[in-house]
């Protein structure tokens, strides 16, 4: 995350994962903005507009809805209220850093278990139970994979929450980038659905391109969102009214939203597929869903020096793999402008065939 907010300014941009962002006028659409914008109301808990609309979307009752800062703010609330310092916690690898970082941060013990580029990034349930330790008390995996993109079935998920039930662990299921979907799919069933055993953590930010609004959420059993919303008091008490009234409005516009999404991720994933599968130095694995693929590069062992000389040369960007401790990889994000997509995969594809 350090590396992301401090990177250096490229014309060309593969690196951002998030959609093309919403307009304030797509969002709003007609809606009287003095009512949009009101600044201050009633939301300790989150606006109770915001979390009945989740609620109605996932087939969950209110309580089990707790709002947060993003899909980054859910995830630290949801690890902060569900582990104790020296409890074992279970991460996939490849995988997203700041998860790592905010389980260390509680004090707990990160143990690692692999997602194998030679079985797609699947997720596998013999991997997940033979990393298993006595004092494993929670398992987190992405779905979609962040950053291959790879999905996992309901059977896969619903094996890894009965070997959590078993020994009395939970399983947290950051699902920010499942909506992020290339056809007319319906939307994913969130593994919270699936038994109290399981905790979800999504926003409306990649799958939607509203970041802006730091709209996330974390969808559990009642009890346990209880504890998930006491958490929150102590990080930073309530979110901001302004921003949780206009993701309400979003939620109200969320299937015109989803739909502008699925036309710039399927067709920027064309681009991206055409690209990738041709080039001699990429070996390519076709994302479920997401706005991200995670290729890796033939003849490098680390591709950070790579990447900077993209950077100084070519005005272009994507994510060294190092940074989801796969080095041999990159990270091509393709939710952005069309235009500038397809000039930064032409000005990848020249840097790779020259490096």
């Amino acid at each position: 995350m350090r590396w992301a907010k401090t990177r250096p300014h490229v014309t060309y941009d593969l690196a951002s994962s998030g959609l093309t962002p919403v307009t304030t006028s797509e969002l709003l659409g007609d809606l009287v903005a003095r009512d949009a914008f009101e600044i201050s109301g009633s939301n300790d808990e989150g606006l109770a507009a915001l979390r009945e609309a989740i609620a109605a979307r996932y087939g969950v009752g209110a309580d089990c809805v707790s709002i947060a800062g993003g899909a980054s703010g859910a995830n630290f609330q949801s690890l902060l209220a569900l582990l104790q310092p020296g409890d074992d916690v279970l991460i996939e690898q490849p995988g997203y850093d700041p998860l790592i970082g905010a389980a260390r941060a509680v004090g707990a013990n990160v143990v690692r278990f692999e997602r194998s580029w030679k079985k797609g990034f699947a997720l596998d349930p013999y991997v997940v139970r033979t990393a298993l330790t006595p004092a494993t008390r929670l398992i987190v995996f992405s779905n979609a994979h962040n950053p291959s993109g790879a999905m996992a079935s309901r059977d896969v998920i619903e094996q890894i929450g009965i070997m959590a039930e078993a020994i009395g662990a939970l399983v947290l299921v950051d699902e920010v980038y499942a909506e992020a979907q290339h056809d007319d799919a319906p939307v994913p069933m969130p593994a919270a659905r699936l038994g109290p055993v399981f905790v979800t953590t999504n926003s409306l930010t990649k799958a939607y391109g509203l970041a802006g609004l730091r709209c996330g959420w974390i969808l559990a059993s009642p009890a346990l969102s209880n504890r998930i919303r006491e958490t929150r008091d102590i990080i930073d008490g309530s979110g901001s009214f302004v921003a949780e009234r206009l993701a309400s409005t979003a939620f109200q516009n969320i299937d015109r939203l989803r739909a502008r999404a699925r036309t710039v991720l399927s067709r920027n994933l064309d681009l991206v597929r055409a690209m990738a599968t041709a080039h001699p130095r990429l070996e390519w694995l076709e994302p479920a869903a997401g706005t991200t693929a995670f290729p890796k590069v033939r003849d490098l062992d680390d591709t950070e020096a790579f990447v900077d000389r993209l950077i100084k040369e070519h005005d272009t960007i994507v994510v060294p793999g190092r940074f989801f401790q796969a080095p041999q990889h990159i990270r091509i994000a393709y939710g952005g402008d069309t235009a500038m997509i397809k000039e930064a995969l032409s000005r990848l594809d020249l840097a790779l065939r020259h490096f």
